[in-house]
């Protein structure tokens, strides 16, 4: 993890510029939000209420209401913040509430940081704050149950929502105390820092599969999404994008068709300052429906641009010649000297590894509604990223951030891809056009050929081992487009080991692994062909979902080479030297309890099927949740691959929900294997070929293996599980191929076609 993420903080609001979407003034937003007319729900909390922390309060009535700062996509953030508070608080589970929090300058907290969900940092950023907020209430409500009951704070037990005196069998409800006004304490950072929290062996509720708070309200339709939004007097827009990704822009607009469309109002030609996005149009009208149909009836002419041209093989062929370059890119990693290490090296290895476009595609498709009152602009949306949100808001209407006022909704889905507010812009500008609220749909062939997908990556490593088989060298070239960099938030780029300047670590992350190599180099490319033609974005799994795919297959081709067992001499690697102290020996131990699950290295399997290996240190090497898995599959003469069972181990630390992260394992080890064998967009002439799912085929229900999980957790502190085992799949399947045929792949996704040329090679 960036080490300045943490404290994202605003700089500029220059709207003419791209780094205006670093974020927001804090103290203009309390001018937006004194002038917005906002519902009680975001003014400030009733007098009866009690408000230990701007994360929860309790109300006289004892329920517990937890705000939660990160986007709740399904993964159930939200109802982990509440556990963690409820642990330290001392609530009853029943008491539990969770809401959303918007992008209220209160929320811009300077321990947990900027509104951004991703990384896998959410429970692991937010434990130990959110454990000392819960503290504090406790500790608030015991002193004002003492001096009600008069007897010693110090005496009294706090257990589901009830403070007791054992001695004097008195008690009081949090609701009682409430209500008796006397809770006031307040805690200064330092205060809040003083606090002992409990130890693991006094934990009630951390590690208890709880049921998950947001259930109930997305069954019964009270939790709402950003399609669900109504608003009094909204019309619709429906999009028209141009047959090239990015660079395209309209020439002119024929609205003469639309006109006759029942309900239509208008057509709007997006001018984006952000550059957001480029060529788009917006029909409006008072349905959806008329908007989808004015849509298809504008007859909309385009100058495609400088990228009209290029395709998959264009991109890949610029990052072929950019790695062939010497002196392109900067280094991540500069340990040793590998080249020196090659030329005494008994075995050189070298492999080229290649990742293709990656595509988000979530349930609930994009969509955005925005509406002005008087200065004031409201936005309602599902977004992972409310700080640069706002900001994109702003630019797309001309305004100041502080005039922003933004309403996190339910995500059906994000995975990254909500990273991005896109949606925003054309709701913005054609509130603005229109002066009435207009709620934006896109369909799924907007969304995903305007996707902000994961980018196309190759890789070359080359590898050295010594006379008895050691791996003495490795140096590794990761080209790609720069996703981090395209956000413009310069604290989100890391400094060059080489110091040539910033670059992308979220491009690179993972090949900085936690295997003992004297000397390891780790070089990051920007292809700024594809950087420019395929704007990326953050796709779960992030960089080590092809750091690794290209680290853990080579590793598989070194233990091949050299005649050792592929596990064992992962094994030998992880032997936890200098700055590999600690985290190799978790790896290690999570990979014997993959192997162990797996019977790895006990079973006689029948001909065309085997087993692979993959360990890694997802999602990042300071953010690291240690993760194995043990794929089995079979091969069929066609190159057919079907996976048969995936055995995944995680060492997650400390557990908060165990059923909650046993289903986020589940997902992400079914989703990489997804990415492993059956997603690919490609790009001809400028435009994503893949509409729809018809063409771009994620796994189906009829595909899914078993899948075991083993989670490990020892107590140390929290890690995070929505993204690691997506990383560790595909290498893992890729070295069971191997070990079924013998046929070596090394790009993604693993075609038949792939495996059977492979078998023959």
């Amino acid at each position: 993890m960036n080490k300045h993420v943490k404290n994202l903080a605003p700089e500029t609001t220059d709207l003419s510029r791209r780094s205006f979407l670093v974020g927001t003034a804090a103290t203009g937003l309390v001018l937006g939000y004194a002038a917005s007319g906002l519902d009680e729900a975001l003014a400030a909390p009733a007098p009866a209420n009690f408000e230990p922390s701007v994360w929860y309060s309790i109300a006289p009535d004892g329920l517990v209401t937890v705000t939660c700062g990160k986007a709740d996509m399904g993964q159930h953030v939200a109802s982990t913040m509440a556990q963690i508070v409820a642990e330290e608080l001392g609530a009853n589970w029943k008491d539990m509430r969770v809401q959303l929090a918007s992008n209220d300058p209160k929320f811009n907290d300077p321990v947990l940081g900027a509104q951004i969900t991703g990384g896998s940092w959410s429970t692991m950023m937010n434990f130990d704050a959110m454990s000392r907020a819960g503290a504090a209430g406790r500790i608030a409500l015991t002193e004002a149950a003492a001096a009600s009951m008069g007897v010693p704070a110090s005496e009294l037990v706090v257990r589901a929502s009830t403070i007791s005196h054992p001695k004097s069998k008195k008690s009081m409800s949090f609701a009682e105390v409430v209500k008796s006004g006397k809770a006031t304490k307040t805690f200064t950072a330092d205060d809040l820092k003083a606090i002992k929290l409990k130890s693991a062996d006094q934990y009630t509720m951390i590690g208890v599969s709880v049921p998950q708070l947001d259930i109930p309200l997305k069954v019964n339709g009270t939790a709402k999404y950003g399609i669900d939004v109504m608003l009094p007097g909204m019309v619709y827009g429906a999009l028209v994008t141009p047959p090239i990704r990015y660079g395209a822009t309209v020439k002119s607009v024929d609205d003469s068709a639309a006109k006759k469309v029942p309900g239509f109002i208008k057509a709007v030609t997006l001018d984006d300052k952000t550059t957001t996005t480029t060529g788009w149009v917006v029909a409006v009208a008072n349905t959806y429906a008329q908007a989808k149909k004015a849509a298809e009836a504008l007859k909309v002419s385009y100058d495609g641009g400088p990228n009209a041209k290029l395709s998959s093989e264009s991109l890949f062929a610029e990052a072929k010649r950019l790695q062939g370059l010497s002196d392109s890119g900067e280094f991540f990693v500069k340990d040793g000297d590998p080249n020196a290490a090659f030329g005494t090296a008994a075995k050189v290895l070298e492999a080229e590894y290649t990742t293709n476009i990656n595509i988000h595609a979530p349930m609930e498709p994009m969509n955005a509604t925005a509406e002005f009152k008087g200065d004031i602009l409201h936005i309602y949306s599902g977004n992972q990223f409310a700080t640069r949100s706002g900001a994109i808001a702003a630019g797309a209407a001309g305004i100041d951030p502080k005039f922003v006022v933004m309403h996190q909704m339910w995500l059906g889905g994000g995975f990254g891809r909500r990273l991005d507010a896109d949606m925003m812009v054309p709701a913005v500008q054609a509130a603005k056009a229109v002066g009435k609220p207009v709620k934006v749909i896109y369909t799924r062939e907007n969304d995903m050929t305007m996707d902000f997908s994961r980018p196309l990556t190759y890789q070359k490593v080359k590898a050295g081992v010594d006379g008895d088989g050691k791996l003495v060298a490795l140096s590794h070239d990761v080209v790609s487009a720069w996703p981090t960099q395209r956000w413009g938030i310069p604290d989100f780029l890391s400094p060059s080991v080489d110091k040539k300047g910033p670059l992308d670590a979220f491009t690179v992350n993972g090949s900085d692994f936690f295997y003992t190599v004297p000397n390891h180099y780790v070089r990051a490319i920007k292809n700024e062909m594809a950087h420019n033609a395929t704007p990326s974005g953050q796709l779960r799994s992030v960089a080590p979902g092809w750091t690794f795919w290209a680290v853990e297959s080579m590793v598989d081709e070194i233990a091949h080479a050299t005649g050792k067992d592929p596990a064992l001499l992962r094994v030998e690697l992880l032997d936890g030297k200098g700055k590999n102290d600690g985290g190799a020996q978790r790896l290690r131990n999570t990979l014997l309890a993959a192997m162990g699950l797996a019977g790895y290295g006990t079973k006689k399997l029948p001909k065309g099927e085997g087993m692979g290996v993959a360990c890694v240190s997802s999602q990042e090497r300071a953010t690291a949740s240690w993760t194995a898995c043990v794929a089995h599959v079979a091969v069929a003469p066609s190159g057919e691959v079907t996976v048969r069972k995936l055995t995944v181990a995680t060492d997650v630390g400390t557990q908060v929900n165990p059923d909650g992260i046993r289903a986020q394992v589940e997902g992400a080890a079914l989703w990489g294997m997804s990415l492993a064998l059956f997603e690919k967009a490609t790009l001809k002439d400028g435009g994503i070929e893949q509409t729809n799912f018809d063409t771009y085929t994620p796994l189906r229900m009829s595909q899914l293996p078993e899948v075991a999980v083993n989670v490990i957790a020892n107590g140390e502190k929290a890690t995070g599980v929505g993204e690691p085992a997506v990383t560790v799949v595909a290498p893992a399947i890729g070295n069971a191929v191997f070990n079924a045929v013998g046929a070596r792949v090394r790009g993604l996704p693993i075609t038949a076609e792939a495996v059977k040329a492979a078998m023959k090679a």
